[in-house]
């Protein structure tokens, strides 16, 4: 088993701000439950949940028909509207621009598992526009192999997040989001989320941070997936993701 090798070599890899070849560590994991594996023994050599359970998350995938993915992000790295990032010293860092969503109550394991797909937003009393800065330990990048990249947080970075509003169900088809990044022009979407709606993500999600019997705290955090796909940043460059109707967010890098 290569698991706590990568686990150490990873945890080392962010500490240090240094980048590992994917190529080395191709055996190392043969599925989704092993890079999760990884994922809880990274977190708890860096300590970044010691104090209590995860609070901010990343989750999502390519439709409602796939295995979503799903990250606990370390608390550090989650700053708010109008942020500087210039001191992490990204590699290569990315812009994902994203609507989180913000937990009512407490859900534990049983909730989860009860939870129908069409009464999955009753949960969420808030959302905002968040910024993911998407950044790899992986040489290759997204290059790397996808359970090389789920262990790594799904090439999380940092997160960006704008100021909570009151949640409401929308028309999501209908979502305006443009992002301006340096001094690119705007990029604009409309209703380009990969699932259709946001809160899609609730039920595996939640099923997920609870399989070991931890409870998802009220006031948790998860950002739901791009709209705008993965947008090529540099160090310097101020962000700003606006969402008609929700808000916006900024950020520099």
């Amino acid at each position: 088993m290569m698991q706590a090798p990568l686990s150490e070599a990873l945890a080392a890899a962010r500490r240090h701000r240094a980048l590992l070849r994917a190529s080395e560590w191709s055996a190392a994991l043969h599925d989704p439950a092993c890079a999760y594996i990884v994922q809880e023994e990274v977190a708890r050599e860096l300590g970044w949940f010691d104090d209590g359970p995860p609070r901010y998350w990343k989750s999502g995938g390519p439709s409602r028909d796939a295995v979503l993915t799903h990250a606990p992000l370390p608390p550090e790295g989650v700053r708010g509207d109008g942020a500087s990032f210039v001191d992490l010293r990204l590699h290569a860092p990315a812009i994902e621009a994203e609507v989180a969503l913000r937990l009512r109550e407490d859900v534990d394991a049983e909730r989860a598992a009860a939870l129908r797909d069409d009464e999955a937003d009753a949960l969420v009393d808030a959302m905002m526009v968040s910024i993911e800065v998407v950044d790899s330990r992986w040489l290759e990048g997204f290059d790397a192999p996808a359970p090389l990249r789920l262990a790594d947080l799904q090439s999380h970075g940092a997160l960006c997040l704008g100021h909570a509003v009151p949640y409401a169900r929308r028309d999501w088809s209908r979502q305006r989001c443009v992002v301006t990044l340096g001094a690119g022009a705007p990029v604009e979407r409309i209703g380009t989320h990969s699932l259709g709606d946001p809160a899609a993500v609730l039920p595996q999600w939640l099923r997920h941070a609870t399989r070991e019997g931890d409870v998802v705290p009220a006031g948790a955090v998860v950002t739901t997936g791009t709209w705008c796909g993965v947008l090529p940043a540099r160090a310097g460059d101020a962000v700003r993701v606006a969402f008609e109707g929700i808000g916006e967010a900024s950020l520099r890098l």
